[in-house]
């Protein structure tokens, strides 16, 4: 796998091709005389390509930063952190040359074929004609970088897929739990029914016998009265004996 396959190289070579494109148009505003009309579109045409690209620019820096604070888990090294910091530091350079250039309405950059071709050999990190490449230096810490993430993102899904069967099985539980107590509460509610009925059973009987009396009392008199105070008395006492005494 060649360097250009590095997420962060796609990245680099889309930004890369958005300075070409942005110094093309520099070239041909820097060339225009200052009453053309077509000056002012170009001029926020830079404009806003400048600031497009120092975004991505400054996006990537983020990128490096974070994997500067734990290399080995993104396959990379201090060298290729500090080559992917350097690119970033030059292609911001030349955006803010060209931009100051443009906001100060004279191209004042070096734009000479030489001059532009060794700057986009160090963007780029092309190799010089005279030096050797050395991007094969780099295949196999992209390999295992790949890997390593294809692997951590295996484990994440093993690990989600294991946690939602728990959650799973606890909700069914839950759920037992929760039909078991309805059942529950529903035995409840008649048992309840069953003993208010009983007792408004009762409740009627009661007042009845306490009619009875009343009817009794009232036609035995007074002497009939106390015949039965009398004998209600016995009766506890023989109850009392029964109960306490033996």
């Amino acid at each position: 796998m060649s360097s250009a396959q590095d997420p962060f190289y796609i990245v680099k070579e889309e930004t890369q091709d958005s300075i070409d494109k942005l110094l093309q148009t520099f070239h041909q505003w820097e060339r225009m005389p200052s009453d053309s009309k077509e000056r002012p579109r170009l001029t926020k045409e830079l404009l806003a390509g400048c600031e497009s690209i120092e975004w991505q620019v400054d996006e990537l820096d983020k990128a490096i930063t974070v994997a500067a604070r734990n290399p080995t888990m993104y396959g990379t090294d201090e060298v290729e952190l500090d080559k992917r910091r350097r690119w970033t530091s030059n292609a911001c350079d030349q955006v803010r040359n060209m931009k100051k250039s443009v906001l100060s309405g004279k191209g004042s950059i070096d734009t000479s074929t030489s001059n532009f071709n060794e700057m986009r050999r160090e963007l780029m990190r092309l190799p010089n004609p005279h030096q050797p490449d050395k991007s094969h230096q780099y295949s196999a810490q992209n390999d295992d970088f790949i890997s390593s993430e294809s692997d951590r993102q295996l484990l994440l899904m093993r690990q989600q897929d294991e946690e939602l069967d728990e959650l799973s099985a606890s909700v069914q539980r839950i759920g037992g739990v929760g039909l078991t107590i309805h059942e529950e509460l529903l035995a409840q509610e008649k048992i309840l029914d069953e003993l208010g009925m009983e007792m408004d059973s009762t409740s009627n009987r009661l007042d009845f016998v306490q009619k009875k009396v009343a009817v009794i009392m009232k036609k035995a008199g007074a002497k009939g009265q106390i015949m039965m105070i009398c004998f209600l008395l016995v009766l506890f006492i023989v109850l009392f004996v029964l109960v306490f005494l033996t």
